[in-house]
């Protein structure tokens, strides 16, 4: 079976040296793919994506927000800031940026519909809403695509799996009247965002939550939503900031843990005959070769779901 991944090498731009947002992880993660063999795989195809255009991104946003972010014509308080409420600065490379990420997942959706099962190497922007950004999310690439199933695809029900360590708080304000997305958040009770949304089912864990305890979890929040949600299709954020070395998150899982938990949700969709299209989320580590082992676990799994094992 075919493994479809989505990377652009726009997916990086230059960017403040001190900033918390790791920038490079997205080229670090593409060349530690390549030095695991990704490239060398005929079960692997890489997808390069275009950007996002406007039809897609106003099935979520409003005109006047996304007029003001290719603009960048922020707030005053924001501007004061010289940042805009994501907390990046602005630039017209962190527009192209931003709309290669969301087509990206696009693509990816795409992908998944035909081969069953595809990733982006960049995405989970769940905090962005649709007239704002929030916490290094300025478009919501999950919400996007979710859009586009339902209006471009036709389909009735698709299921956000979210487990970035944060709460993925614009997803579940976008989707709040839309019986078609079920919405499932299982993150940090104590973590960013700390004013939390209403998600159709949140799961909030304490402090230094493990592989064993976070894995139960999954397994049961996973079963129950697809059994009673029936979705037609599984969106997936694979944030790693669920790791126990990672800076922003409160977790406790290993490298282990991570791969037992993005293989749980894959092989399941799988198994149920949905398509999935995963994204890689959150993980804010300054040791950029630790931060792209954990973020390649969702590709090991994607390739042990399908049947093609790979050591990491």
């Amino acid at each position: 079976m075919t493994l479809p991944i989505v990377h652009h090498p726009g997916y990086r731009i230059d960017w403040p040296v001190r900033h918390p947002f790791p920038m490079e992880k997205f080229r670090v993660l593409r060349e530690h793919l390549g030095a695991l063999g990704f490239d060398n795989l005929d079960a692997v195809r890489w997808i390069t994506p275009r950007p996002a255009g406007d039809r897609a991104l106003l099935r979520v946003h409003g005109a006047d927000y996304l007029q003001r972010f290719y603009l960048g014509d922020l707030p005053s308080a924001a501007l004061a800031a010289r940042r805009p409420p994501s907390g990046f600065p602005w630039s017209p490379a962190l527009v192209t940026r931003t709309l290669l990420e969301v087509g990206g997942t696009l693509a990816a959706v795409d992908q998944a519909l035909i081969h069953g099962l595809a990733l982006n190497s960049a995405g989970g922007t769940h905090h962005a809403h649709a007239d704002h950004a929030s916490g290094y999310c300025l478009l919501n690439d999950l919400a996007v695509a979710a859009r586009h199933l339902l209006a471009h695809h036709g389909l009735e029900r698709v299921l956000i799996v979210d487990c970035d360590v944060h709460q993925g708080d614009g997803s579940a304000d976008i989707f709040r009247d839309e019986t078609r997305v079920f919405t499932l958040s299982i993150h940090g009770e104590t973590n960013f965002p700390f004013e939390k949304r209403r998600s159709d089912r949140d799961v909030a864990l304490p402090r230094d939550t493990g592989d064993i305890a976070y894995l139960d979890v999954l397994a049961r929040e996973l079963d129950a939503a697809m059994m009673t949600f029936a979705p037609q299709f599984v969106l997936y954020d694979a944030g790693v900031d669920v790791h126990a070395a990672d800076r922003l998150g409160h977790f406790a899982l290993s490298d282990a843990g991570l791969y037992r938990r993005d293989r749980t949700v894959l092989s399941r969709c799988l198994a149920a005959g949905v398509p999935v299209a995963g994204v890689i989320g959150g993980g804010y580590d300054r040791d950029l070769a630790a931060l792209a082992r954990r973020h390649a676990q969702l590709f090991l799994a994607a390739l042990a779901a399908l049947g093609h094992a790979r050591e990491g």
